[in-house]
């Protein structure tokens, strides 16, 4: 036998997620009714038809307002930021109205 034809016929590729994203992923491949490892054998494809990776790699770009937004977002989420709770909408306006000079 030839070498080519004593290679192994398919080679596994172990990966390592987080459960979600591989529901959401199964979710979403199946509705174009292909497998998550029939989508990575196709990035994988299509990474050496291009000579890298099919997409465009960069830093998302945002204005000063947004990115001031996510950074307080981030404090907030991780408990370095407290906000202000209501029970209620009608609780809210009433805030909102007694700190119309703040605004």
């Amino acid at each position: 036998m030839d070498e080519v034809s004593e290679m192994a016929k398919s080679a596994n590729i172990h990966v390592r997620i987080d459960p979600d994203t591989k529901l959401r992923t199964e979710e979403l491949f199946s509705s174009f009714g292909i497998t998550v490892s029939d989508a990575i054998i196709m990035f994988l494809r299509k990474s050496l038809m291009v000579g890298g990776l099919p997409f465009e790699v960069v830093h998302p770009r945002y204005n000063a307002e947004t990115e001031s937004a996510i950074i307080e977002t981030k404090k907030i989420l991780t408990g370095q930021l407290s906000t202000k709770t209501f029970a209620s909408l009608d609780a809210f306006y009433a805030d909102l109205e007694a700190n119309n000079d703040e605004i």
